[in-house]
This record gives C-alpha cells, structure tokens and sequence, in this order.
C-alpha cells in the first residue's frame, strides 16, 4: 500500500517535540522524511514557562509529538502551549501526536470527590487548539469517547507479533497471559495473531504496589503449557509482573515474556523484574523514553515510530488508518 501515498510535502507541514520524547519525535520525523523543525523552552524567575516555535506555521498542517511522561503536569502545559500557539498563528490543521496518554487511567469516578482527568485533559487539548489527535493503546478503551475532536487510538501489537514469531513460537505450549480482565480483549487478539491460546488472571489491586490474584482460576487456565507470555498495555512498578510470575512458575510455567506498550518501570521496578530467574524477556516499546543505565540485558525495545509514521503519511492521503487501531 505504501507505493501508492505521496509522500508529504516538507512545505506543506511543521513538525515539532515537546520536551518529553524529542528522540522519539525525530525518528517519526526521519521516517516521513520531513525536518523535526525546532521549539525555544525556557522559564523566567517566577517559574513561568516560555515557548516558541521555531518556524512559522500559518496556512500549514501542524504535528506535535508529547508523550505525559513524568513530569507529566509540565508535559501537558507544555504541549497546551504549543498547541495554543500553533492555532494563535494560524495553523490549518493542529495534530497532537500523544504515544503516551497516562491520564487514560483516571477513566471514571469510583471515589467521592475526584476529577475524571482523562475527560478534562480531553477537553483541554481540544479548548488548547488541537484538530486531532493520535495516540497509542489507551490504558481505558472508554477514554476515546472523552474525545470530541477525531481520536486515533494506535497499536503496537503487530511490532510484537512480528518480533515473536522472528523468535519461533511454540504454539502446544505457549500462552498469553491478561494480567486482568480489563486487558482479557486485548490479550486475545494478541493470542489469536500470534496463533497460541489466551488466559486471563483476576486480579485485585490493593494498592499501588499490592495485589492478588485468584489462584485456583489462574491455575486451571494455564495447566499444561511451560511458556506464558504476559501481556498488558504498561509496566510501572512492576508489582503485577512479579506476583503474576510467581505464581506461574508455581503453576508449572518454566519461561515467562512480560510484554508491554508502555515501559514506564518507575523506581526499581525492572530491577525486581529482571532478577526473576524464569522471566527471560522484557518487551516494550518507545512511547516512555528509558535511559540507558535503566536498561538491562533481557529488555528489547521495539520503535513505534514506524506505526506512527505510517499512520500519519495515511491521513495526509486520506487514507484509511483502521488496521493500526488497536480495535483492529
């Protein structure tokens, strides 16, 4: 399909990163084969911060690519700015390229006196000046519906998908393991494309970092197979991946794959991950930036650049996105 799209104009766009992913904004960039144009940060005495884009964008198609990464408050007041510039000078179209939306996880009121953040952070891109928005594997597929302006919700599935059967996959004796129910959907069609069985674990989430899990249903779905494959939209602290390779290996499971979209692993959250003996890979991919001293041997990460390009030089043709969805 990719021999039949123009390619884009370099004239016709304005491509800009925040401050949260520039690495990851400039292998999009490179991959659509158009300048990452550059963008002035700065903060005066009181704190406030000043932004300016670095070329003019009036009349032009606007990309700006801001993952909420920690510090995710001034992430997003960064990426209000831009977008407010962007359609003060006078932009045609403002796209915000969003590979990681962490406000996906305040989905929906289950306390008194909260704020549903994903739908007010919604509603601020859009007041912001945004026309549209790409992101990737909504933590709450639900959170899509906050959005009034068009929503891409991407994935990095097939990227998985393709690096595993690379490998080889043992399909007697793999399966693909939801760390809950609320991922049971996509851990299936992950499982159904990777030709192997799915499972799902339930789970009660204690606390931020203490959860359980109902052994004897977990138990009976994975009876029989030595190789499971967690699969989960992020990894944070990383409590879930390691109580869930506990009890997998108690299970009769000898190799355990966590999968993510996501690779935040806050504090020491890949050193408790990787010192599991049976867990042989950590595989996530680019939306969360890792810095080099955080990586270690078994972590492979996969670029989403590509997903994001493709999907952006598709709608510059006007062409159909819907096999990236993560729906698909």
């Amino acid at each position: 399909m990719r021999e039949t799209l123009r390619p884009i104009d370099p004239k016709d766009v304005r491509f800009f990163s925040g401050q949260s992913h520039p690495i990851l904004a400039e292998a999009i960039a490179g991959y659509l084969n158009i300048p990452l144009s550059s963008t002035h940060f700065t903060r005066f005495s009181n704190d406030n911060l000043y932004i300016q884009l670095g070329a003019s964008v009036r009349g032009r198609i606007v990309f700006i690519v801001q993952s909420l990464t920690p510090p995710v408050s001034d992430h997003i007041i960064e990426l209000l700015m831009m977008l407010d510039i962007a359609r003060g000078a006078g932009a045609h179209e403002i796209h915000a390229i969003i590979p990681y939306f962490s406000y996906a996880r305040s989905d929906k009121k289950d306390a008194p006196r909260i704020s549903i953040t994903a739908r007010l952070i919604a509603d601020l891109l859009q007041t912001a000046g945004a026309t549209h928005l790409m992101t990737m594997t909504l933590h709450s597929p639900q959170v899509h519906g906050f959005f009034s302006i068009p929503t891409d919700p991407l994935t990095a599935r097939h990227l998985f998908v393709r690096y595993l059967a690379d490998q080889g996959v043992d399909r007697q004796r793999t399966v693909v393991v939801a760390p809950d129910v609320g991922r049971a959907k996509p851990a299936a069609r992950f499982a159904a494309q990777l030709g192997v069985q799915v499972a799902a674990a339930y789970k009660d989430r204690i606390s931020d970092k203490n959860v359980k899990f109902n052994e004897p249903l977990l138990e009976r779905q994975v009876q029989g197979y030595t190789r499971a494959i967690i699969y989960d939209d992020e990894i944070a602290t990383g409590t879930t991946v390691v109580e869930l390779c506990s009890l997998l290996v108690k299970f009769g499971i000898r190799d355990v794959i966590a999968i993510c979209t996501h690779g935040l692993f806050t504090e020491q959250a890949l050193d408790n991950i990787t010192v599991i003996p049976e867990l042989s890979q950590i595989i996530t991919t680019d939306t969360v930036p890792i810095p080099p001293e955080k990586q270690t041997g078994k972590l492979r990460i996969l670029s989403v650049a590509p997903v994001f390009g493709e999907a952006i030089l598709r709608n510059y043709n006007r062409q159909s996105i819907g096999d990236l969805f993560s729906f698909s």
